[in-house]
């Protein structure tokens, strides 16, 4: 287990009944030798920092064997297990394959303003729906509306630049979206840091050339829990959120700290 401390402005995160539901973007990618890790590890800060998590893992279809997604908005009998009337354990992590779901909402013409609005009631119990996806399907319809802030996995070097660069232009030219980049390095090798901090540069550079992007970008040891739980409130301050009514709005960009808060742990 990650030993977590406090944080000043945990409280300012905290989850009650009736906030909105918050979604926040992780891009997959097949190049990324730490993606779906780093994932995980941030999906268990942010259940320590007091949020219930469920992941909507676009890169897993739904099946017989493996429902999920699809099967909820389809109103499957497997689906009275997690809906709003359940008694799922929310400070449980929960992963639904959601390929096909998402590809639903997507070419859905009654949501072309909020593709994502019937993820609401069905995830209202959780304060956090994490959508992981390939670029391509972020870069969909999907997150039409909900002015979100991708985030990507990078790795130190030039492969990793490259790889990034394309994630950014694709996101930029389809759907008008700014990624955030997280570059991970070992913190057992020092030059994976100064390796990680050149890649970052030059893909600033190479955004704000060519994209016209202002992008943000910050440097992660994998094995430091102090920054990987900062990548976690990164990613709150990020998330956009979306009401019973449908709207989707950012949240602020910048929240002021306040009085601690206890971290929950997650079971």
């Amino acid at each position: 287990m990650l030993d977590i401390g406090f944080h000043q402005g945990a409280s300012l995160y905290s989850h009650t009944p009736q906030d909105e539901l918050r979604l926040v973007a992780v891009a997959s990618s097949h190049a990324d030798a730490y993606g779906l890790e780093t994932l995980w590890q941030v999906c268990l800060h942010l259940q320590r920092l007091g949020y219930p998590v469920v992941v909507l893992d676009g890169t897993a279809h739904e099946n017989e064997s493996s429902p999920g997604l699809q099967d909820l908005l389809s109103n499957a009998p497997w689906s009275d297990s997690i809906g709003p009337g359940s008694r799922m354990d929310a400070s449980a992590l929960a992963v639904l394959p959601a390929a096909l779901g998402l590809q639903s909402l997507s070419a859905n013409p009654r949501n072309l303003q909020q593709p994502l609005q019937p993820l609401e009631p069905l995830f209202r119990r959780y304060a956090l729906v994490v959508l992981y996806a390939p670029v391509s399907t972020l870069a969909s319809p999907l997150l039409a509306g909900t002015m979100t802030t991708p985030l990507l996995i990078m790795t130190p070097g030039k492969s990793g630049v490259v790889n990034s660069y394309r994630q950014l232009k694709h996101l930029a030219l389809h759907a008008g979206l700014t990624g955030t980049v997280a570059c991970m390095t070992r913190s057992n090798q020092t030059d994976q840091h100064s390796q990680g901090e050149s890649a970052l540069q030059s893909l600033r550079q190479c955004a704000a050339r060519h994209l016209g992007q202002r992008i943000r970008t910050t440097l992660i040891r994998t094995e430091s829990p102090q920054d990987l739980q900062r990548l976690a409130l990164q990613l709150i301050e990020n998330a956009c959120t979306i009401s019973a009514q449908g709207t989707a709005t950012a949240l602020p960009s910048s929240l002021a700290a306040s009085t601690p808060a206890h971290i929950v742990q997650s079971h």
